[in-house]
């Protein structure tokens, strides 16, 4: 349970539009403002989710990449104004909330399933008795 008047004070400083909706275990691309000097360009980092962690304002989460058969790890505040947009590629299935295991892994092996997509299954129609007539379509 958090203090009121802190949970006051960080409302404003809260993102309230896009929001990234990501989970562990997605591969994202998180585009940074990087500005140097009086120039300001965006630089994307893409790579697998492997942990979220605290909320509201406090709320960060690690993306881990393969560059050059070296792991690199860069952990984001989620709220930052420095993260100008973070696009989900791919949805991983996992069971767990931190995915450390995966900085064991090298190569195939560190991809994760993609997560299946839950809906609705498409009503068939009803089977014709022998006894009735086939009804022709719409003509």
């Amino acid at each position: 349970m958090r203090n009121s008047i802190i949970q006051a004070i960080e409302q404003k400083y809260l993102k309230t539009e896009n929001i990234p909706q990501f989970e562990v275990g997605d591969t994202v691309d998180v585009a940074t403002r990087i500005i140097e000097g009086e120039k300001e360009r965006i630089q994307v980092f893409s790579g697998t989710v492997i942990m979220i962690k605290n909320s509201g304002i406090n709320q960060l989460f690690t993306v881990r990449r393969i560059v050059n058969n070296e792991g690199v790890e860069r952990i984001f505040p989620t709220h930052s104004p420095f993260i100008s947009k973070v696009t989900v590629r791919r949805s991983g299935e996992n069971r767990r909330a931190k995915l450390f295991y995966l900085r064991d892994r090298v190569g195939k092996a560190v991809r994760l399933a993609d997560k299946r997509k839950v809906g609705k299954k498409e009503e068939a129609p009803a089977p014709v008795e022998k006894g009735e007539p086939a009804v022709a379509a719409a003509t």
